[in-house]
């Protein structure tokens, strides 16, 4: 460990210092815990296998201070027509002045700090149940120093109409925050999640970000995130899901730019008749960085997981995709279907594509793939000749290869909206 490592480490630690958490014992020791791990622990640099095509140096290099709570305007950063319960995080800290939400019979919606602070029984149950055993710097960062976030616990064979739309917003230049959600579906309940990461001026902000799902038997949980951070600033997130019996699990990622963007996602199915299904979309341009990580961990038999990841890439854009699944010799009779393809409108635009299967079971009908090129010039000729304009043709076909990596969300007004922002985007 060198000298100028620990210096990058030290910094960041310094920046985060002067939080100061007034909870019980119990998640003292879960943050003294996580404190203890973060002295072992380093920031990995390309020779890491896990980190070997995302050179860190934009995040690291930096200086932070700490993001504040603050006041804005939300207005703009509504979707508009959907009907939904919407909750705002801005730098890390929960707002209920700008949070608008109904309470509802069999859910229970609070802050993840007044969470803590009225010990709730699934909190202790389930909060850092899952993400305690990843020895990860930026996971070990969140679990120390995480400031609040959104604690959403549905009741036993309760179903929610409206989904819950979760702003999380960073404001200011070089701030750090880390914002914290756990979500828990108890049996037969059904939920739909939207969460927007949205960036209000300044530059340079880091969002350390960990969201926690605990999905029980027979729940339908879906998960939307939206990712539109802007070109010079960085966000790196982390979901844990973990699924029990003839559960289903749905999270689409619609990433639309940032410096640096990376998205840990580990699923641990750990039951039987379990449906799993991962969908991504990233828009790069510029000097865009945008990394999916994905493990997909079969533990029991009769699963299936689908997961499908596109990238469209421009100018100087990066976008790294790397997927694994397991299949564990318990597994028998599971389906994984993995896919990951990318189109490169620029000669400087790089993809790095990793898909892998990891097979213990002999039962089992698992595919991967991958694909990285530009637009097929036969494609875009048979429509010249139908009357529509090269540039015309060009705007079709990857709107529609965009398009469809997200046809899994349900909620149709979602749909719409993404929709107008893949094209908005790709104008």
């Amino acid at each position: 460990m060198t000298t100028a490592e620990l210096t990058k480490k030290d910094t960041f630690l310094a920046a985060l210092s002067p939080l100061q958490f007034n909870e019980d014992s119990y998640f003292e020791g879960l943050r003294n815990n996580a404190k203890n791990e973060l002295a072992e622990l380093d920031f990995p640099t390309s020779k890491t296998e896990y980190w070997k095509y995302t050179r860190l140096g934009k995040i690291v290099n930096n200086t932070y201070t700490l993001g504040q709570p603050d006041k804005i305007d939300i207005t703009n950063f509504l979707i508009p027509n959907l009907e939904a319960h919407v909750l705002v995080v801005i730098n890390g800290y929960y707002s209920p002045e700008l949070s608008n939400f109904t309470e509802i019979d069999g859910v229970t919606l609070t802050s993840l700090s007044a969470a803590k602070k009225q010990g709730f029984e699934g909190l202790k149950k389930h909060f850092n149940q899952f993400t305690q055993d990843k020895k990860e710097i930026f996971l070990a960062l969140n679990n120390a120093f995480h400031t609040d976030g959104i604690y959403l616990e549905v009741a036993k064979n309760n179903n929610v109409e409206k989904p819950y739309h979760i702003l999380n917003i960073t404001t200011g230049n070089n701030t750090i925050s880390q914002s914290r959600n756990l979500f828990i579906g108890n049996v037969g309940s059904q939920v739909k999640i939207i969460e927007s990461f949205i960036n209000v001026g300044g530059e340079k902000n880091f969002n350390n970000h960990v969201s926690e799902f605990f999905v029980a038997e027979n729940t339908h949980l879906e998960y939307n995130k939206i990712q539109d951070k802007k070109e010079n600033n960085f966000s790196i997130a982390t979901e844990q899901v973990y699924q029990e019996a003839n559960s289903n699990f749905t999270i689409n990622t619609a990433t639309f730019n940032g410096a640096l963007v990376r998205n840990n996602l580990n699923i641990e199915v750990d039951a039987s008749n379990c449906e799993t299904n991962l969908n991504g979309l990233y828009l790069g341009k510029n000097k865009d960085h945008i990394d999916n990580h994905t493990v997909v961990d079969h533990k029991k038999p009769h699963c299936n997981s689908n997961e499908v990841y596109r990238g469209v890439l421009d100018d100087e854009s990066t976008g790294v995709f790397n997927g694994k699944v397991f299949v564990r010799q318990d597994a028998q009779i599971t389906n994984a279907f993995q896919q990951n393809n990318n189109i490169l409108l620029s000669d400087n635009a790089t993809a790095n594509s990793k898909p892998e299967l990891e097979i213990y079971a002999d039962d089992v009908k698992c595919s991967h793939g991958s694909t990285t090129g530009q637009i097929d010039e036969e494609a875009i000729f048979y429509l010249q000749s139908r009357g529509i304009s090269k540039k015309g043709a060009l705007k079709l076909m990857i709107n529609a290869f965009a398009k469809d990596a997200l046809e899994r969300i349900s909620i149709e007004t979602l749909h719409e909206y993404i929709d107008a922002k893949i094209e908005e985007e790709l104008s």
